[in-house]
């Protein structure tokens, strides 16, 4: 009984520690005191995840960047309804379509035990997973900051509103970015994720059977997996080499292939054709601006210090 008094007593010193560390302001080395097993812990699981399923690895970048883009950096988007809120996983940009939560649920159960117990946001693993995803499928690497806390609620309808479309144009989607403090930049890096990963088949139908720009022999081919009616939960890669890191996503957009929309809004004759055409010829100018941008969209009204809670279990609030 001793011994487990003291345990719980350790833990509330970290947490103290870690809240009182940085207050207001992310850093990259938040846990280095408090646990510095927590990042290598996190780091071995998505690395085993990703290896067993290579497309978790943009479910995992996806879930951070469909958190963010609510509220904030926060992990709202894995809390499950409740009867004060709804849960953002069924908006409609998120419904039948984010994924990786069990994944989650693995490393915040790993990052508790070897911290001796909750001292790692879910938010902030959210962040990491999204980092350590990208890196695994050879993309770079960047230094997470880190300090987040989680909420202790969601917002559906904020996650149906804020969520850029794949059927937005190009002024939609600037202003959607813009509205969360970020750039056209921003826009063409961030959005550079598609290098991996699926989309469905209702996703891009419209775009195959009814868009002008687009290669002829690349709809065709995507008709093949996805009929006018039918077969909505069919898939096919956002680029052909959906399990690599690369810049084949740019090069598609320059000839017209970009399975979305919203995509292929990129470079169609607006003010971001020339990033895409930079980035479709240069992996180190789209690395270090991928970087650059997810640590800048990290930083999206992040809550610290007091506010918030570190869940103890990420699809939950903390029972008061």
């Amino acid at each position: 009984m001793a011994s487990r008094s003291m345990m719980y007593l350790r833990v509330l010193i970290m947490v103290a520690l870690a809240t009182a560390a940085f207050s207001a302001n992310l850093s990259p080395t938040f846990y280095n005191k408090v646990c510095p097993q927590a990042l290598p812990t996190i780091k071995k699981i998505v690395e085993e995840a990703v290896k067993k399923e290579t497309r978790m690895g943009a479910s995992l970048l996806r879930l951070h960047f469909h958190d963010c883009f609510v509220n904030g950096c926060d992990a709202s988007i894995l809390l499950d309804r409740t009867s004060s809120f709804l849960s953002e996983k069924t908006a409609p940009p998120n419904n039948n379509s984010v994924r990786g939560f069990n994944v989650v649920d693995k490393i915040k159960s790993a990052v508790d035990k070897a911290c001796g117990g909750p001292v790692v946001s879910c938010a902030d693993i959210l962040a990491v997973a999204a980092r350590d995803s990208v890196v695994a499928l050879g993309g770079p690497t960047w230094k997470v900051l880190l300090g987040r806390r989680d909420s202790t609620t969601a917002n559906r309808t904020l996650a149906t509103v804020n969520l850029p479309s794949p059927f937005s144009n190009l002024s939609t989607l600037i202003s959607n970015f813009k509205n969360q403090g970020l750039n056209r930049k921003d826009l063409v890096a961030l959005s550079g994720g598609h290098t991996i990963g699926l989309a469905r088949c209702i996703i891009f139908r419209s775009r195959i059977y009814n868009d002008t720009n687009i290669h002829p022999s690349y709809a065709r081919a995507r008709q093949a997996i996805c009929p006018v009616s039918g077969g909505d939960n069919n898939f096919a890669p956002l680029d052909h080499t959906r399990s690599l890191f690369d810049t084949v996503y740019f090069t598609n957009l320059v000839k017209r292939k970009g399975l979305l929309h919203s995509d292929q809004e990129l470079f169609n004759g607006g003010s971001t054709d020339s990033l895409v055409k930079t980035y479709s010829t240069n992996f180190k100018a789209f690395s270090a601006a991928f970087a650059k941008s997810m640590i800048k969209m990290g930083n999206i009204k992040p809550l610290t210090g007091k506010k918030g809670q570190i869940r103890v279990n990420c699809r939950k609030v903390n029972s008061s």
